[in-house]
């Protein structure tokens, strides 16, 4: 099998996906980190969209963390899909989902005022109520195999670290399930150990950064 080299970012979601899947397969790879605000001229002459993930196999580039995901499963060990098709496109389906979710947090991140920020909490309340009826018993999406769902929701739920510190968004008041779900997966280590050590810090600096509604929030409690 030729060497895997996983290029990163220290912040994205979509890089943490395939370096848990990586994990859970057992398979060793290298991870090489790029600066997204500076990127260098062997990055972009690789990456057509100028964007991470990128996985290397040998001399070949394989882009888009969906892309990769199905690679992964289509030459390493220990499959995170399910076998029966309905069910596995049902998976990627939910992997979908947790793109869109993807995207109302970032949304929230950059809100420039508190109405914008509300709104992007509303939408994610209605995601998670939604993810709530369709959940089972647990402790995983498929309830006691840990599969791709499980991977791609991680990190969704890592940004909600900084979030409940800083708002009170109420967005998990009524889904006991996702709760559980949360929790299980924080504990889990292939998505502890999928990040730098030292995320937090960098997540608030980046929130920081973008001087909406939530870096003023940040602003205020450090007062």
């Amino acid at each position: 099998m030729p060497k895997l080299t996983l290029i990163s970012h220290d912040l994205c979601p979509y890089v943490q996906r395939a370096v848990i899947a990586l994990t859970e397969k057992g398979v060793p790879f290298d991870r090489v980190y790029v600066d997204l605000a500076d990127k260098p001229n062997w990055f972009l002459a690789i990456s057509p969209l100028g964007k991470v993930p990128l996985l290397k196999v040998g001399d070949h580039v394989i882009f888009e963390s969906a892309v990769i995901l199905e690679y992964l499963e289509e030459t390493q060990p220990n499959p995170l899909y399910p076998a029966d098709p309905l069910l596995r496109a049902r998976h990627r389906a939910m992997i979908e989902f947790g793109s869109a979710i993807l995207s109302d947090i970032w949304g929230l991140e950059i809100a420039a005022a508190s109405d914008v920020a509300t709104a992007k909490i509303e939408a994610l309340k209605q995601k998670f109520a939604r993810l709530e009826r369709e959940l089972g018993d647990g402790p995983w999406f498929a309830g006691e195999r840990f599969g791709l769902v499980d991977a791609v929701f991680g990190p969704v739920f890592r940004y909600f670290d900084l979030f409940d510190r800083i708002l009170d968004h109420g967005i998990f008041a009524a889904t006991p399930k996702v709760t559980a779900w949360r929790s299980a997966l924080a504990a889990r280590p292939s998505i502890r150990d999928a990040v730098v050590a030292d995320y937090p810090e960098r997540l608030e600096r980046f929130v920081a950064k973008q001087n909406g509604y939530l870096a003023a929030l940040l602003v205020k409690r450090a007062a």
